[in-house]
């Protein structure tokens, strides 16, 4: 039986191996799907990646995955983890559990990131790896 588990992308992760790769690196969302694919097919998980650059789309997924019955979230919010009370709200409201990613970590980063909405609502976070952020969370989502 293969479970699925949701990954979601915020604002400005479309870009990413363009934008500002000495933080986030040189990999591209599709180069992180392909790699989450990869290590998801022994485990029994089917990989749903979604990107969107508007907060409701991130929303409407979560309530989504619930009714889905997805087996986990991996959410990687963007600049909203610091800033969308309505994707903390969302994250309580379903069962689902949900981990954050981050490619990097934020709490080296600007003060105004040290604040994450999304952790308050999260089961648990992986942050600072690079790519490899999303491999540990799908472990741990699969450990779930």
């Amino acid at each position: 039986m293969t479970q699925t588990v949701y990954v979601l992308n915020g604002p400005n992760l479309n870009l990413l191996g363009l934008r500002e790769p000495e933080i986030y690196g040189s990999d591209t969302l599709d180069d992180i799907a392909a790699m989450l694919e990869d290590a998801a097919r022994p485990l029994g998980i089917e990989i749903d990646m979604r990107q969107s650059n508007h907060e409701g789309h991130l929303v409407d997924w979560l309530h989504e995955a619930q009714a889905e019955g997805a087996k986990a979230v991996l959410l990687n919010a963007g600049a909203y983890t610091h800033t969308s009370i309505a994707l903390l709200d969302a994250i309580r409201s379903i069962r689902t559990p949900v981990i954050e990613v981050h490619l990097s970590d934020p709490m080296t980063r600007e003060a105004f990131r040290h604040i994450s909405y999304v952790g308050m609502g999260a089961v648990d976070e992986v942050k600072g790896l690079g790519a490899k952020s999303y491999l540990v969370a799908l472990e741990k989502a699969a450990a779930l």
